[in-house]
């Protein structure tokens, strides 16, 4: 039986990097996020490239569904070894905390906290039991780096790494590996990418803004890195000052 890497949130920057980078290795793929056309036609460009990868429509956002998630993975391919939490939607808007209400908080609070914190619960045990798998959570720089004017996903974001720094910890002794990635850049090829303007691409890698594009197939590898070396809980991109 192959190892099966889960991507949450699968799109097609990361994700897809991601889902090569295992596939090279003998993963099967499974791929989880809302909009079911996008990801079976994901799962059938993988296929053709001969990874298997299936499709699992589903909305993180609902948090009750993530046990049943977890469960239809495991009804098409027996385990999940590894764990990709990462759902990093284009056009998500940041918002000034003093204009934060607990209505928006709420809803990203299911998408990238309870949700992701769900989801290891209900893999962990086989885990820590077969002494092997990998939980790797990614967010955006906010969440290790607030500021003024955009907060929103940022308190979110900020839990889950406090979580997974803490279960990394607690699960390194017995074989499984948890980490987080957390980037200040935009993802090529990711939906977010693609739905920027020439001229907002070009004020990017002008440099005027200060951010920066990362290309998906070398995050991909740092994953592999991260799960393989285990010597990092955190990795960022780019690497803050000292």
């Amino acid at each position: 039986m192959s190892k099966v890497l889960a991507v949450f949130g699968a799109g097609s920057g990361l994700g897809t990097a991601l889902a090569r980078r295992f596939g090279k290795e003998g993963f099967s793929v499974a791929l989880v996020a809302r909009n079911a056309d996008r990801l079976h036609a994901m799962a059938a460009e993988l296929a053709a490239e001969g990874i298997d990868a299936t499709a699992f429509p589903a909305d993180l956002a609902l948090t009750a569904h993530a046990e049943d998630v977890v469960g239809a993975v495991k009804a098409r391919y027996g385990r999940i070894d590894v764990v990709s939490y990462q759902p990093l939607p284009g056009g998500t808007a940041f918002v000034p905390a003093a204009e934060l209400d607990a209505v928006r908080l709420g809803h990203w609070v299911n998408l990238f906290l309870l949700t992701p914190v769900a989801i290891a619960h209900s893999v962990l045990p086989e885990m820590t039991e077969r002494g092997s798998g990998g939980f790797i959570v990614t967010g955006g720089f906010t969440a290790a780096d607030p500021q003024p004017f955009i907060s929103g996903i940022g308190p979110a974001m900020a839990g889950i790494r406090n979580f997974v720094h803490s279960l990394h910890g607690e699960v390194a002794g017995t074989g499984v590996y948890a980490g987080v990635v957390t980037l200040a850049a935009l993802i090529r090829d990711s939906e977010a990418y693609k739905a920027m303007t020439p001229e907002e691409l070009a004020e990017i890698t002008g440099g005027t803004t200060g951010a920066h594009i990362i290309d998906p197939a070398e995050l991909a590898d740092t994953y592999w890195r991260l799960l393989t070396d285990r010597d990092q809980i955190e990795y960022r991109f780019p690497v803050p000052a000292a």
